[in-house]
């Protein structure tokens, strides 16, 4: 027997949040969150839920824990698009449709009250934010703030109408020593464009922080399901990056000093927290913070060209300069992620640096 209960109290929340600790034990690749974070993400303080709303609700099958999922309305997501798109996501379930089709419905006839007419997810809880499912690449761990899930979610999601919206594409790149030619090509441009390079300043964090806010939103306003958070969401989101990464692992391009792009990659810090199993001691920092050192592999999320600066050979510098200081800094190689399957421009820059894509995520959608 299958009942869905709402998590409308701390205790069911807590509980909301500890399901997937249950179903994955014994994948090896899964790598646990911490508590914590997820713990601040579903709460007040997170400045998303001031405009946006949720009901978490938790699968129990003969008594036992099957399966959670968020129903999520993104008011600025329907504000921006002007549509009536509702939202799902922290979703994990065993694998039994019924499990699955329980907790959509329920997560469906809270949309659809709500005045929505259609479902789309995984978010957790926004594109901003991990977003997904794995559908090709289960063959390692993901990593930093990439979603990994049982390959049967796929099944799982189409049994009960969902259909595929958008993939998202997860490439890799050993690094290599940019050659002589593309090095040429750097400098030409960097001559003919007047443009200066610049690392992030620690010390101006506000400031810097504000520019990567403000380009990120100028840069991807245009991208399928894009919502551009307010000032507060994101520095939400970023405040932790000042003890995270090295001032060099953030990039800037300016023009007669003003940054009109950036790039971003740090450590995969999921090769040392899954030792950690998703609880962080304080007096676990020190051993954690010696563990970052060893870490060789890097993500880089995201970069951003402002609007009037794309196609001019910018998004290359940003690629041979993370490259280069990706090497001084002893790392092997890494990935980038994610990119829409329908940005060819972004695709084909990335593949022509000799990436390989290698992971493929999926966003479903079905009417309500």
């Amino acid at each position: 027997m299958i009942r869905i209960v709402e998590a409308d109290n701390k205790t069911l929340v807590n509980e909301f949040i500890d399901i997937p600790y249950k179903l994955y034990p014994k994948e090896s690749f899964w790598v646990p969150p911490l508590k914590s974070e997820e713990k601040k993400l579903l709460s007040s303080k997170n400045p998303f839920w001031k405009e946006n709303s949720c009901k978490l609700f938790i699968a129990r099958k003969d008594g036992k824990d099957a399966g959670r999922v968020a129903a999520i309305i993104n008011r600025e997501h329907n504000r921006y698009h002007n549509d009536k798109t509702g939202f799902f996501g922290f979703f994990e379930s065993v694998n039994d449709n019924s499990v699955t089709e329980a907790l959509i419905g329920a997560a469906s006839k809270f949309l659809k009250e709500n005045g929505l007419n259609s479902i789309r997810g995984p978010v957790n809880p926004s594109m901003n934010d991990t977003c997904g499912v794995l559908i090709e690449g289960f063959y390692q761990m993901p990593v930093f703030m990439m979603p990994y899930n049982f390959p049967y979610y796929d099944k799982l999601l189409t049994s009960v109408g969902f259909s595929k919206a958008m993939d998202l594409f997860a490439w890799y790149l050993t690094l290599i020593h940019p050659t002589e030619r593309l090095e040429r090509l750097e400098q030409k441009i960097i001559k003919r464009e007047k443009l200066s390079i610049r690392k992030f300043s620690k010390k101006q964090f506000m400031r810097d922080i504000e520019y990567i806010w403000e380009l990120y939103c100028n840069a991807w306003k245009d991208n399928w399901g894009f919502t551009p958070p307010t000032k507060e969401q994101f520095f939400f989101g970023t405040k932790d990056l000042k003890n995270m990464v090295e001032e060099d692992y953030v990039i800037f391009i300016e023009n007669d000093g003003k940054p009109i792009a950036f790039s971003v990659f740090m450590p995969d810090f999921n090769q040392v927290l899954k030792q950690y199993n998703g609880v962080l001691h304080f007096w676990q920092i020190p051993f954690l913070l010696r563990s970052i050192k060893k870490i060789r592999s890097v993500r880089m999320p995201v970069l951003g060209i402002k609007e009037g600066w794309r196609g001019r050979g910018l998004d290359l510098i940003l690629y041979i300069e993370s490259f280069k200081i990706a090497k001084r800094y002893g790392f092997a190689g890494g990935e980038m992620s994610w990119t829409l399957e329908t940005n060819s421009r972004i695709n084909g820059g990335i593949k022509k640096m000799g990436s390989e894509l290698y992971k493929r995520y999926r966003i479903y959608e079905k009417v309500l």
